[in-house]
């Protein structure tokens, strides 16, 4: 088969997946795995656009039951998926298809992306923004978790956008079926959002398996993530960073900490425990304060509580200060921008974005890591001076 203007190469021939080019119009790429790629494609019926995930089943004898295992993988995959249809902010699984070389899983279609890469765009996010999505995302977990199921790899790359910025919670290819909070114990995941239980059972003999608590304590990464730009736990040397998270061993560092509000970290704290047995559920992430303010944002719709006379001026008055503020900003002191950039949110929030940019990650500021350290370099003496 062949399509103008695409990577022709790549396409399943017509003859190998008839049904489903009967029923779509493939388009273009929207991104790639290692056995698959996700392409938009229109249902010739209705118009709609989708993105379709192609999984390349194609094998040889050395891949063989690789491919097999991927296969009963995306079955089981597709399986959750459809256990979870109708919830607001899971990907909603619209259409399979089956053939000896290829499965296609055709799946609505989120115009904004990769929480990952919206996170990308604008280095950190506000806690009101915050708040939507992690009630959201919570709201999905919650769930989930009441389906007996464990996604076992939430992060960024797989939560997705829609057009309101609304969370759909996607990629249930780690997903599995629990009858209890102890009984898993393969590893898998992405190593910044492992839980320590999950680490544990891999590397020592007689420890418990883990279960539900491992996705929340994912979403304490993730909050934490959105609200500053980069990871609690991160180190170039991978095993200094898994020793970080099994002792549970981050801190809410100055000064890009010092703008948060205490109940944003107490949520974060809540969910950062390295006992599961006291890490917070999603049901009681929930019922947090911070995820019960007056402007949470759920479905598109905005809860406002009955407010006093005296509260509603004192809003007016601070919507009023806001609006000065915003067209007569407060000027940056130069002595402050001399001593300490990064200590000027604006500037700092400039630094992380350009950090992004060139090391193509969050970097982690730490005792031995700090940005703000670029700005600290003093001259270095000359070699014939030490001699």
């Amino acid at each position: 088969m062949t399509i103008q203007g695409h990577e022709d190469d790549e396409l399943p021939g017509e003859d190998l997946a008839k049904e489903f080019y009967a029923k779509y119009e493939i388009r273009n790429i929207l991104g790639k795995g290692i056995s698959s790629t996700v392409r938009r494609c229109t249902e010739k019926a209705s118009g709609q656009e989708f993105a379709v995930k192609i999984i390349d089943l194609t094998v040889d004898a050395e891949s063989k039951i690789s491919k097999e295992e991927e296969r009963i993988a995306t079955k089981r995959e597709i399986s959750q998926l459809s256990a979870c249809a109708g919830h607001p902010h899971i990907i909603e699984l619209h259409d399979t298809f089956e053939t000896n070389a290829f499965l296609f899983l055709v799946f609505e279609i989120c115009q904004k992306g990769e929480l990952f890469e919206y996170l990308t765009e604008v280095v950190t996010l506000s806690e009101k923004r915050t708040r939507q999505i992690m009630r959201q995302l919570f709201e999905a977990v919650e769930f989930i978790h009441s389906h007996n199921i464990v996604h076992r790899d939430l992060k960024p790359e797989n939560i997705l956008l829609d057009d309101q910025l609304n969370v759909k919670l996607s990629d249930f290819g780690f997903a599995t079926v629990v009858n209890h909070d102890h009984e898993l114990t393969d590893l898998c995941g992405t190593p910044g959002y492992l839980a320590p239980e999950v680490l544990k059972v891999s590397m020592y003999e007689d420890v418990r398996g883990y279960g539900r608590p491992v996705d929340l304590w994912a979403s304490g990464v993730i909050m934490y993530t959105l609200l500053v730009g980069c990871p609690p736990f991160w180190h170039r040397k991978q095993i200094y960073m898994l020793r970080a998270i099994m002792e549970g061993r981050y801190s809410f560092y100055s000064p890009e900490w010092d703008d948060i509000s205490d109940t944003a970290k107490d949520l974060i704290k809540g969910l950062l425990v390295v006992d599961p047995e006291q890490r917070l559920t999603a049901v009681a992430a929930l019922a947090h304060p911070f995820l019960k303010s007056d402007d949470v944002i759920t479905h598109d719709k905005v809860i406002i509580s009955k407010k006093s006379f005296k509260s509603a001026a004192l809003a007016v008055i601070a919507m009023r200060r806001f609006h000065i503020f915003h067209f007569n900003p407060q000027p940056i002191q130069v002595a402050v921008v001399k001593h300490d950039p990064y200590s000027v949110k604006v500037i700092r929030k400039f630094i992380d974005a350009g950090a992004f940019r060139i090391y193509g990650h969050w970097v982690k500021k730490g005792d031995n890591q700090n940005r703000a350290a670029l700005f600290e370099n003093s001259p270095k003496r000359d070699l014939k001076d030490c001699c």
